[in-house]
């Protein structure tokens, strides 16, 4: 199976930066690093959870509008990882983030929470 652990949350001020990453476990791992998209959600109290980030096998990125240019999303097969760097950070992107990816069946992480303070 496959888990996925997300780290890197806490609290930082407006204009500040973080670092989040998802650790990507299980005897599937190796699979998904290697050949599954894999991406970052956020879901802020009382809305939906939207995209944030997401990367494809081949490396080809997109990112929602409200964060594009302000957001990095990156991998590294060799530590089985994906990793999110947040520059410019709003109070907006306050919300608990999540680690996504699908192969076969949908897998998500249990989340971190992100919180810009003003």
């Amino acid at each position: 199976q496959v888990q996925l652990v997300e780290s890197g949350g806490g609290s930082v001020q407006a204009g500040g930066s973080l670092r989040l990453s998802c650790a990507v476990t299980g005897n599937m791992a190796e699979t998904i690093i290697k050949f599954a998209n894999i991406g970052w959600y956020r879901q802020a109290p009382g809305k939906e959870r939207e995209l944030v980030a997401r990367i494809a096998a081949g490396g080809t990125t997109d990112y929602g509008d409200s964060v594009q240019g302000r957001f990095t999303i990156s991998r590294d097969n060799t530590k089985n990882t994906v990793s999110l760097q947040m520059n410019s950070l709003k109070p907006t992107d306050t919300a608990v983030y999540y680690c996504f990816t699908r192969w076969i069946e949908d897998y998500w992480g249990k989340g971190t929470l992100v919180t810009v303070s003003s």
